[in-house]
This record gives structure tokens, C-alpha cells and sequence, in this order.
């Protein structure tokens, strides 16, 4: 077994993995890895051919692997070291890494602090429940993503999608310009799962009809999908009887969601929020295990890879701090909760005492609403306010706590209305 040292290893190369090595070398860390278990950095960036991306960070439109570019040209320039087709195996909680390479075949890597950055996965047909045969021709939105965009497959000729997600949304427009027929959106929410942007630009501007409080409830056919069975549902999201109808097509395609790939991070017994569904994190994204740190959709699953970027780059400033330190202190942490119409939060903890910089919340609403103050309480005391002009739950919201505003308790977020 290859057994070596370095400062700090990044599990993934995506967006945040990527733009958590950038910035560790910046800030001085001279050895620094990125783990990667696919033949190339990117992750999903590298099947988003659409625009769209850049917009906050670059100031400009560019397509996903235009993006993950930029970064993987400052990877080679800073020198970070990459191990493709390398799969961690394991991880302990005194920061070593098992893994297997196609290259280098088994390693161990003695590091002073991990970036975990293995992004999110999508949820598949199990997960929701479909009864029937499982025939060909029943995919997730992001296989189909990969089919049509990088190994230029027409995965079918018409096309039902199942849930709301902007994978979904963006694979709406994708398939109709590739002439595939997509016969509708179908989300058994009584409110879209993607964004705004994405129900404009890729549903209404091509006339393809969006069906709310609606799901799958039958899939027809043996070695080939021949049909799917809709239904509406009420407010506990049952199908309703009588509302059934079915519709000839090739193709499912499932856009249900997104789950955070925390597989290694459960193994090695690091705390997780349910709401999440990732890692209880601080305001340098260390999570509980001293050394560890998380960032991107491993943590919580982002709407903008331009926020995935900024997590990475959070999590690689406190590693280099842990390491500066030599393990960071002992420290108060201070707890950050979801209020009232409040879905999640992250970071869910901060440091007490003082703070040399401002703090960024990343959180979601539980609600579409306009003109909003998005409240920050201690004690439900309030500290601070931010007016939001519009808010949904698809969209994430960054508010800001001032880096000298004193915390005395839990730290509350929530909505109220302005007068």
C-alpha cells in the first residue's frame, strides 16, 4: 500500500472540491489533493451544457463545464495534486483516508485536514414509490442529461416527467430541442420544485405544460415503457380515484430530488441534520469531527453552483486555520435554528465570542411569499433584519449576521411580513 502525508485532501472533484483546493494553495497550504473517483474534475458540470452559469461569481453567462474550467485551470496553475479514478473506501476520524486508484492502486493518506465534497445524488424510482413492471426507458433526469449531452444517445421519442427539479426543467427544453416529444411536468407538490427562471425559460417558453398537485401512479409495459398512469392528488398527496388517466410515451424521466452523497460521512459517525440531509457544520463548514470539514451539496443541496463555490471556499479556510493551529481550540459553539417558515439553515452552529469577519446563512424558505424580512433573533430577541423582495423554497437566500453583533443564545431565523 502507497502510504503518504500531505495538508489537506478534498474528497470529489466538483465545484466545491475544486474550488476548495484553489483556495487551501492560496492561502498557503502546501500540499493539497483532490481524490476523484470519475476519469475527470467537473463533476455534473461537465453534462450542464446550458448557460446560466457564472452569473455571480464571473459576471457572466457560461455553460458548466465553461465554468468548472476556470477552476480546473487554477488547479494546474496552484499545483494541486490530482488522483483521478481513485475511490475512497474509508475514512477514520484521526483524518485517514483508504482508497484504491486505477493508477496508483491502494493508498493511504495521513492528512492534516479533509474537505469532504462528494455532491449529491438523485433520487431514484424505489425512492418514490411507483408500482409496475420495470421496463426500459425509466430514467432519472441527470442519466438522461448524460445521455443526450455527452454520449449523444436520443433516450426516447416521448417523454413524461415526473417532479418539478430544475434537472427535470432544463432536460424539458434539452429533449424538445433535440425533438423528442415531452408530453408534460407532472409534481405531486401544489408548488413547483424548481426555479422561477426555470419554469419561464424551459416549461412556459416552449409550451410545455406544468401539472401541480399531480403524479405517477402506473407504469405500463414489459422490456419497454409503453405508457404511464397520471393521477391527481389531495392534500395528503394520495391519488384521487376517478382522476386517472394514461398517457402513451418511451420515456419517464424522474426529476424528484436531490440527495446529499453522505455515505463516507455516516461511516465515520459525523452528525447529521435531518433537514439537510448532510453534515452539521459550523461557520468554517467543520463538522463535528475536529479536522473534517464539508462543503457543497454533500452539506445541503444548493440552487447555485456560484454558492456550492463559496462553501468550498469557506470549508478550505478553516482547514488551513485547523492545521495553522494545530487543531483548533475548544470553542462555545452557539446553535442556529429554522424559525417560523423557516425550512433550513446552514452553517447550523457558530463560534462564540468574536468573530473577524461576517457570517453568510444559507437557508430556505418554507413558503412563497413577497416583501419579507428575513429576521435574525437571539433569545427571540431581534438583532438584525433583511428585506427580501420575493422568496420561494426552490431558492436559496443568503443572509448576513454582522461580525459584531454579540450572540447571547440560539440564533433564530425567520419570516415576517413587512408593513
Amino acid at each position: 500500500m502507497n502510504a503518504k502525508k500531505v495538508d489537506i485532501a478534498v474528497i470529489g472533484g466538483g465545484p466545491a472540491g475544486l474550488a476548495a483546493a484553489v483556495q487551501a494553495k492560496k492561502m498557503g497550504a502546501k500540499s493539497v489533493c483532490i481524490i476523484e473517483r470519475d476519469c475527470e474534475l467537473g463533476g455534473i458540470l461537465q453534462q450542464c451544457i446550458h448557460d446560466g452559469f457564472g452569473l455571480k461569481r464571473f459576471g457572466k453567462q457560461m455553460s458548466g463545464p465553461q465554468y468548472a474550467e476556470e477552476f480546473i485551470r487554477e488547479a494546474e496553475q496552484w499545483g494541486v495534486e490530482i488522483l483521478l479514478k481513485t475511490m475512497v473506501l474509508r475514512i477514520t476520524e484521526d483524518r485517514q483516508i483508504y482508497a484504491v486508484g486505477s493508477a496508483s492502486g491502494a493508498l493511504l493518506l495521513d492528512c492534516g485536514a479533509i474537505i469532504l465534497t462528494m455532491g449529491c445524488r438523485e433520487r431514484t424510482r424505489n425512492q418514490v414509490f411507483i408500482p409496475g413492471s420495470r421496463p426500459s426507458g425509466v430514467m432519472t433526469a441527470g442519466l438522461v442529461q448524460r445521455y443526450i449531452n455527452m454520449e449523444g444517445y436520443l433516450p426516447g421519442q416521448k417523454a413524461v416527467i415526473l417532479g418539478s427539479g430544475d434537472i427535470g426543467l432544463i432536460m424539458a427544453r434539452r429533449m424538445t430541442l433535440e425533438h423528442i416529444e415531452v408530453e408534460g411536468v407532472y409534481e405531486v407538490m401544489p408548488t413547483p420544485g424548481g426555479l422561477t427562471r426555470n419554469i419561464v425559460q424551459c416549461l412556459e417558453d416552449y409550451g410545455i405544460p406544468l401539472h401541480l398537485s399531480s403524479t405517477v401512479t402506473r407504469i405500463f409495459g414489459n422490456e419497454r415503457v409503453t405508457g404511464v398512469e397520471i393521477a391527481a392528488v389531495d392534500a395528503h398527496m394520495k391519488p384521487i380515484p376517478g382522476t386517472e388517466r394514461q398517457i402513451d410515451c418511451d420515456l419517464l424521466v424522474l426529476a424528484v430530488g436531490l440527495i446529499p452523497e453522505n455515505e463516507l460521512s455516516k461511516a465515520i459517525g459525523i452528525e447529521m441534520d435531518p433537514q439537510t440531509n448532510g453534515p452539521v457544520v459550523n461557520e468554517m463548514f467543520m463538522t463535528s469531527c475536529p479536522g473534517i470539514f464539508a462543503a457543497g451539496n454533500v452539506v445541503a443541496v444548493f440552487d447555485l453552483v456560484d454558492y456550492v463555490s463559496d462553501t468550498g471556499e469557506m470549508a478550505a479556510e478553516g482547514a488551513v486555520q485547523y492545521i495553522r493551529e494545530n487543531g483548533a481550540s475548544a470553542q462555545e459553539q452557539i446553535a442556529v435554528k429554522a424559525g417560523k417558515d423557516i425550512r433550513l439553515v446552514v452553517p447550523q452552529l457558530i463560534s462564540a465570542g468574536s468573530r473577524e469577519k461576517d457570517i453568510k446563512l444559507f437557508l430556505r424558505a418554507g413558503k412563497t411569499a413577497r416583501q419579507q424580512y428575513i429576521k435574525l433573533s437571539d433569545c427571540e430577541k431581534k438583532i438584525d433584519a433583511q428585506k427580501e423582495s420575493f422568496i420561494a423554497p426552490p431558492e436559496m437566500i443568503v443572509a448576513e449576521l454582522n461580525k459584531d453583533v454579540v450572540i447571547q443564545g440560539t440564533l433564530t431565523l425567520s419570516l415576517e411580513e413587512v408593513e
